[in-house]
């Protein structure tokens, strides 16, 4: 099976518009979030210096922005007070709203609560069961 070439995504020209470049074409000299992050690096405050469109498997078009290296500020240290704030809001995330334990894991979203909760089991008879 051969595998076909998507055209060059259409996109406006001319000034005030992003340079965009197809998946894998980009010119050195640029960098993902992602790749800055790996880098021990951040964006900065910098204005995205380029783009990266390419067909979605979902449909529709994927895009990666681009930042310059150069202009990239190091990743700020975490703090103490910024780990128990991390912290916090991880126990947050894994804290039953309707029996108020930690269930050890992030609640699901669709369900709201742990999932003993949502299927009206007491937590005491699935400890027995293990």
């Amino acid at each position: 099976m051969s595998r076909t070439r998507h055209p060059a995504p259409d996109t406006p020209t001319g000034p005030g518009v992003l340079p965009t470049y197809r998946w894998r074409q980009a010119p050195d000299g640029f960098l993902t979030r992602r790749q800055l992050r790996a880098r021990g690096l951040r964006p900065g405050g910098q204005q995205v210096a380029a783009q990266i469109l390419w067909p979605s498997r979902f449909g529709g078009t994927a895009m990666a922005l681009l930042y310059r290296p150069e202009l990239a500020a190091p990743v700020r240290e975490m703090t103490p007070g910024r780990r128990a704030a991390l912290d916090a809001a991880n126990r947050a995330r894994r804290t039953c709203p309707d029996c108020g334990r930690d269930a050890g894991y992030v609640l699901p979203r669709h369900l709201g609560t742990c999932i003993p909760c949502a299927d009206d089991t007491p937590p005491t008879a699935l400890i027995a069961s293990a």
